[in-house]
């Protein structure tokens, strides 16, 4: 605690002494700067303002301010070269105006103690500027000083150079009168060679002396006048110059400058557009998204071509420095919606995020839950209909995988090829994909449930013919569909680990010839197989990869419950998952809605309406604009009921 104490005291003291100091540039090399004619008559208005002072004290405060504007100042101005006798006089000079000065001081120093104010002027006396090896010792290591070898001194203690291979350094001179020296900063891989040579270095090593004045301060000039690249920014911390060359911009440290120049110069070699890889459609997009962030949100926005789609960047990561974007309309999105996004994103700590997997698991409501609570696609088209219904988008640099916020269990069970075909057919694919969810968690369990507990509900044939098969098999019902399937399980996990076109060979291969290999060893009944491949394919009908997943967990606890309970078990089981589905929420969006708890809905849940029916949002949501789409959607219909011919039909 003691320790504690001192610390706070001995930053509270630096800080103090630090606001009473007063730090000048340093010498330039090779020239002087001089003040313009507007500040010049800036300081003449200013010093008339003042209180009326001895002649003595007013020139003294002049000489003061000519030194400190002329040789401190960072503006640049055309002035030749400074020679060594003129140098000389300088020094000498500054050296008198010190000694001129402390006398001077010393006597205010009375007049101070007797008054309790100092009556000399507003500006502090100025100090001679450091040398390099001193500016070493007094600059903060997190701002960037004006020597420039200072600057790169910090550079290799930030990047560990020269051994980190990484990072180039490339120095040159500004052609200006007189030349300024100074360096780039960049990676090797993240940014492009070309446009670094092209925009960054033959600008400034060439054409930086068109102009015969350098107008302004020189980090102005070469910002405005001399660069031609699409963004530039000024920093004067680090922390920013780092977190842009790390991304593939280029920093430029000039001599004398207290800040950087980041240039955009990202050029890493990236995956173009490619047809989505887990989620195809027959009749739809054919895009998909890639790694890079920028590419991503560009293809919603060409499908959302809107002024109110609004995109937030944010970092996550204090190593990594990961970029999440954030996409939503401003006109439709509810507000408490958007802002706990951000907050759960801005409140993430930890050392990098890599992948919008992990991020999912930061931001999710109950990790444990088995049910995924937020979804995750490659299709650009599906996140931009979720966008124009309300919900938020969450990017992450390099990954092709889009997190859309809230979701629920109908939106995992839909497919955006639902939209595109009509309303029966879409229907159709929707009671099949309901059928198959039930049949991938629940089809093993109800075997062993009649087979064990209510063989009464088989017909008497079929109960025969399972029964004779099942009488050469050594093992109970329990551990044969146990047995077979885990061994689906591995089929599938090494089919997808094989690479190339030999994993779904190894896939369909394997499974028919151990099904078959196990049939004839009579290791497993017949209709066991033919019970583990429904079950198997019924998985595979779900859209949603995560779901899917769960539903695998889900299986083996109905096959226990079957075993032990029965029907019975199978029940219990049913009211716990309905208990647990019906208690989650999705960014406080209850898992089940609209239908527990009921609320407003527009018909496209379960059944396809047509599209002219989708007149209003999801009411769960609670969005700013409840309509879609006007009650009349489609416009020629309430047109031609106005035409004369059809009134004379209608009056017939």
């Amino acid at each position: 605690m003691v320790k504690l104490i001192a610390v706070m005291i001995m930053n509270w003291w630096k800080k103090i002494v630090k606001t009473f100091q007063y730090s000048p540039n340093m010498d330039r090399e090779g020239f002087v700067l001089k003040e313009t004619p507007e500040e010049k008559e800036k300081i003449q208005e200013q010093k008339s303002d003042k209180e009326p002072k001895d002649n003595s004290e007013q020139e003294s405060i002049r000489d003061h301010d000519e030194k400190k504007e002329s040789g401190y100042r960072s503006r640049l101005r055309k002035t030749g070269r400074v020679s060594r006798q003129e140098r000389s006089e300088q020094e000498g000079q500054r050296g008198k105006t010190k000694v001129s000065q402390g006398e001077k001081n010393a006597d205010n120093k009375e007049e101070t103690d007797s008054n309790g104010k100092q009556e000399h002027g507003d500006r502090r006396p100025l100090k001679k500027p450091l040398r390099v090896y001193e500016a070493q010792e007094h600059q903060n290591p997190d701002r960037v000083s004006p020597y420039l070898e200072v600057n790169k001194k910090r550079i290799f203690e930030i990047y560990g150079l020269p051994e980190n291979k990484d990072f180039i350094i490339r120095e040159f001179t500004i052609a200006i009168n007189p030349p300024v020296r100074a360096f780039a900063l960049f990676m090797e891989g993240l940014s492009d060679k070309a446009a670094i040579n092209q925009y960054v270095l033959q600008p400034m090593m060439l054409f930086s002396n068109f102009h015969e004045e350098v107008d302004g301060y020189l980090l102005d000039y070469i910002e405005k006048r001399v660069l031609i690249t699409n963004q530039i920014n000024q920093h004067d911390k680090f922390e920013k110059i780092v977190g842009g060359v790390n991304y593939g911009s280029t920093a430029i440290f000039i001599e004398g400058c207290d800040r950087a120049l980041v240039v955009e110069t990202k050029g890493w070699e990236h995956r173009g557009v490619d047809t989505p890889t887990n989620e195809p459609v027959i009749r739809g997009s054919q895009e998909g998204f890639g790694e890079t962030l920028r590419t991503n949100t560009a293809l919603v926005r060409k499908h959302v071509r809107s002024s109110q789609l609004t995109t937030e960047m944010f970092k996550i990561g204090d190593v990594g420095q990961n970029d999440v974007a954030i996409m939503y309309l401003r006109d439709v999105a509810n507000e408490k919606l958007v802002e706990e996004v951000k907050r759960r994103i801005k409140s993430i700590k930890t050392a990098a995020v890599i992948d919008s997997g992990i991020l999912e698991q930061f931001i999710e409501d109950h990790p444990w839950n088995i049910a995924p609570q937020v979804m995750a696609t490659e299709r650009p088209d599906r996140v931009a209909y979720m966008i124009l219904r309300g919900k938020v988008a969450i990017f992450l640099d390099g990954n092709p995988y889009v997190l859309v916020v809230p979701t629920t269990m109908f939106d995992q069970l839909h497919s955006q090829e639902d939209y595109y075909l009509r309303p029966l057919y879409g229907t159709m694919l929707r009671l099949i994909r309901a059928f198959a969810f039930y049949m991938a968690f629940l089809t093993p369990g109800v075997y062993l449930a009649i087979v064990l507990f209510h063989k009464e509900m088989i017909p008497t044939e079929l109960l025969l013919a399972i029964s004779g098969n099942r009488e050469r098999v050594p093992f109970p019902s329990f551990v044969e569909v146990v047995i077979m399937e885990v061994s689906f399980e591995l089929i599938r996990e090494a089919g997808l680990r094989v690479p190339g076109i030999l994993g779904s060979t190894i896939g369909i291969v394997g499974a028919l010839i151990l099904g078959q290999a196990a049939v004839q060893a009579n290791l497993v009944s017949p209709i066991l197989v033919i019970i583990v491949a429904v079950t198997a394919l019924a998985g595979f009908a779900i859209p949603s990869y995560s779901l899917q997943f769960s539903l695998r967990i889900v299986r083996f606890v109905y096959i226990l419950l079957g075993t032990l309970l029965g029907f019975v078990g199978i029940v219990f089981g049913l009211f716990v998952q309905m208990h647990m589905m019906a208690s989650l929420k999705s960014f406080g969006v209850p898992y089940l809605s609209p239908m527990a708890p009921a609320t407003k809905t527009t018909g496209d849940v379960v059944f396809r309406v047509p599209v002219f029916s989708w007149e209003k949002r999801p009411d769960y949501l609670n969005t700013r604009e409840e309509e879609f789409q006007p009650n009349v959607a489609r416009g020629w219909v309430k047109e031609e009921t106005k035409k004369p011919g059809n009134q004379k039909k209608k009056s017939q």
